[in-house]
């Protein structure tokens, strides 16, 4: 049978094939390749042991989910206050997967600064992003923020606190998510989710709920990647004298000389995920980059390999005990 994996437990793999869930465990051949298993992978199983991952179209990498439409990044605009540094590394993050970003804005009932939603779209409705505003305790926006999620597979993103949980509630009261409210003291929320797990809103429509992306950090790509993850940055930037210019100091930026069409909180936001990628660079440096890989194919089928080492190792070992044998005869 073929179905979808909608959470991920322990050991434990929970399958939906479109009629019925199965617990399922996997085999131990997928073990030994070190297969990455997302919530989100299409598989087939059977018997309760899932035998093969199928091709995703696409995935995230942390928190692991995969074969998704869109991002829908939340925040607050009150109670936490608006962080314009993780709304653009949520948008930064969808961009290297290459998964649209659509951006909700929630607790609109509360009072925020007066010019704050003017700036938002200034920003970010100029790039070409979706913006919807809503408050799950009013329920005001709602409509429109189903209408953003109908007929997708929509992961939602967004610090502890802005109401991710509350969001899904108020589209289906019947789902009832744990809910916390932020903390007085630190003006932060609290992960109420602790998996990430897909739940059903209506047959065409899904949501993957998730623990937080609030350890996100850009060392994972080389600093002049960055501007590739800035739309504003990266129209720009073909313009520029050097190939690898990182639009800081170098002369002959052309994003420099354009800098009055990039948004300062945007490039401040750049400047600091240049920063966490030359800690990757540097870490990279006086590393190998060869990795042996898990698997081979053989006969157009993959199996697990056996790494050097071990296979090495096991060939010394019969050689020792053929020397034996030789010696006791």
């Amino acid at each position: 049978m073929q179905g979808q994996i909608y959470k991920i437990h322990s050991d434990f793999y929970y399958v939906d094939n479109g009629i019925e869930t199965f617990e399922c465990k996997v085999r131990e051949v997928l073990k030994k390749r070190k297969e990455k298993i997302f919530v989100g992978d299409l598989v087939e199983f059977s018997g309760g042991v899932i035998e093969e991952i199928l091709p995703r179209k696409n995935f995230i990498s942390r928190p692991s989910v995969s074969n998704i439409d869109q991002v829908v990044v939340v925040s607050a605009l009150k109670e936490p206050d608006l962080s314009f540094l993780q709304l653009n590394r949520y948008i930064a993050l969808a961009k290297y997967f290459e998964i649209p970003p659509v951006l909700c804005f929630n607790k609109d009932d509360l009072e925020f600064e007066k010019n704050l939603t003017n700036k938002i779209h200034d920003i970010y409705e100029d790039l070409g992003y979706k913006i919807v505003y809503t408050s799950a305790t009013e329920h005001s926006g709602i409509k429109a923020f189903e209408k953003l999620l109908d007929g997708k597979t929509s992961v939602l993103c967004g610090n502890s606190g802005v109401g991710k949980s509350s969001l899904i509630n108020a589209i289906n009261p019947e789902l009832n998510l744990r809910t916390k409210s932020i903390s007085e003291k630190t003006q932060r929320g609290t992960h109420t989710t602790r998996h990430c797990e897909i739940i059903k809103i209506d047959e065409n429509t899904r949501i993957v709920d998730t623990p937080g992306f609030s350890n996100v950090k850009f060392d994972f790509i080389l600093p002049a990647d960055v501007g590739g993850l800035f739309d504003e940055i990266a129209k720009l930037k073909s313009g520029c004298k050097f190939p690898d210019c990182l639009h800081i100091k170098e002369d002959g930026c052309n994003v420099l000389a354009h800098f009055e069409q990039i948004d300062d909180t945007r490039y401040e936001s750049y400047l600091a995920f240049v920063e966490e990628a030359k800690e990757y660079k540097e870490r990279i440096k006086y590393e190998g980059l060869k990795k042996e890989h898990s698997k081979k194919t053989v006969h157009n089928k993959e199996i697990a390999k056996i790494s050097t080492k071990k296979r090495a190792g096991g060939r010394n070992t019969l050689k020792q005990n053929l020397k034996k044998l030789d010696l006791e005869e």
